[in-house]
């Protein structure tokens, strides 16, 4: 039994040796796995990493930061395993303008090429602006906002204007002068022609990059413009203001100004304190005039105004500006039995009294004088308090003044004084 159990002991020490040792064996060995681990994943990150970059290529739009300004090398920092570096020739032409970039400064390039001798990328700032210039529109054209581009030439179609490096297009549809009262009619090619040149507040339409169109509107804009000019316009403006506009409508009943966004107007009462038989006689369409605001009805936009207040009544200095015995010119403007009306000046006129024609008997001022006509005329009577101004025709000639009073003029009769009264009637009531 005990060979048998002695056989049997040294079995079981080595059994249990045996399993101890397999149990041992794995955490020895455990360890070196997870390295090996580690380090596969690692090789492969690197592996995968140098697989999947790509150089940038001829085309591509990269942004960078200078990282050497030298006076004829410039090197970005793109993001790449090496800088790249802005084309020498470029360096130097934006050194010519001024424009070089700075050590710090943030860029945008468009890739010329891919890898040069030395393995660096070759970048162009210039060709880089029409691609900063797209994004700029196309930021433009979301926020819906209002931009200026000058008139570069034309075609029959419309406009070419330039949004920086971009050559957009205006169609003549889209254009302000297409709206101002011209109906259908198209519009010409010196109507076009005029426009070269100048600035044009515009909105983006349109952008279809792929075939290299820029749409652009000329009314859509102006359309925003003057609701954002008309808002501030009846918040700002008062009664008493002085504001300079455009004449933009004239009609018979007055003149139509755009005072900026919104437009006035002045009556034809308000126009002239002497008497007009139209308004086109003093002012046409495109004229810029200076006005003086009656009146602001905010509810209605209506703005009231008035040129003829922004000089003085003219019968308020009429004593300084006439004395009695001075020769004028006068214009007739109107015959009555009792004598004829002469303007001798903005807003004034007086009466040659029929017995002031001539030195012969008068049966009616048309034997002497004519509408229309201008005469020499002396001035015998000022009487500014009830608007009153005498003048003779006979006393032209009259050569001794010295003793000349306002009392020697005869006295007007009651039919010359309600003439002169109805005359006045009648111009308030115009007004």
């Amino acid at each position: 039994m005990d060979p048998i159990q002695g056989s049997q002991a040294p079995q079981g020490e080595s059994s249990q040796k045996n399993s101890g040792a397999a149990k041992n064996a794995p955490k020895k060995t455990a360890p070196k796995t997870t390295n090996n681990k580690d380090a596969n994943n690692f090789m492969a990150s690197l592996s995968e990493a140098d697989y999947t970059y790509k150089r940038p290529q001829f085309g591509d739009i990269v942004s960078g930061i200078v990282v050497r300004a030298a006076p004829h090398e410039v090197l970005v920092d793109i993001g790449t395993k090496s800088e790249a570096i802005i084309a020498p020739r470029e360096v130097e032409e934006l050194a010519r303008e001024g424009k070089r970039p700075k050590l710090g400064d943030e860029i945008l390039a468009f890739v010329i090429k891919s890898e040069d001798q030395e393995g660096l990328t070759v970048l162009s700032v210039a060709r880089a602006q029409e691609e900063r210039d797209w994004r700029d529109a196309e930021v433009s054209q979301k926020a819906d906002a209002v931009i200026e581009a000058p008139v570069a030439g034309y075609n029959k179609g419309g406009l070419i204007v330039r949004v920086g490096k971009i050559r957009g297009f205006v169609p003549a549809s889209q254009l302000e002068i297409a709206a101002r009262g011209r109906g259908e009619r198209e519009l010409t090619e010196s109507d076009l022609s005029a426009q070269t040149g100048k600035k044009l507040k515009l909105k983006i339409i349109e952008i279809d990059r792929a075939r290299n169109r820029l749409i652009l509107s000329e009314r859509v804009a102006m359309r925003e413009v003057r609701r954002d000019a008309k808002a501030r316009l009846l918040e700002e403006i008062k009664e008493g203001d002085i504001r300079t506009g455009t004449v933009t409508s004239v009609a018979d009943f007055g003149v139509f100004v755009d005072l900026g966004g919104l437009d006035g107007l002045i009556h034809v009462s308000e126009l002239s304190w002497s008497k007009i038989q139209n308004p086109n006689e003093l002012v046409k369409v495109g004229d810029t005039v200076q006005v003086q605001v009656l009146g602001v009805d905010r509810s209605k936009n209506r703005i009231a105004l008035s040129m003829k207040r922004l000089s003085p009544e003219p019968w308020t200095t009429i004593e300084e500006r006439y004395q009695i015995g001075q020769l004028v010119n006068g214009t007739i403007t109107k015959l009555a039995s009792f004598g004829a009306f002469a303007r001798v000046d903005d807003g004034i006129e007086g009466l040659i009294h029929v017995s002031e024609l001539s030195d012969k008997r008068v049966n009616h001022p048309k034997e002497v004088v004519k509408e229309g006509e201008t005469y020499q005329l002396r001035v015998i009577k000022i009487d500014s308090a009830k608007r009153r101004l005498g003048l003779s025709l006979k006393r032209v000639n009259d050569e001794d003044l010295g003793d000349y009073e306002q009392t020697d003029a005869e006295e007007w009769t009651e039919d010359a004084v309600e003439g002169e009264q109805e005359l006045a009637t009648e111009t308030e009531t115009e007004s």
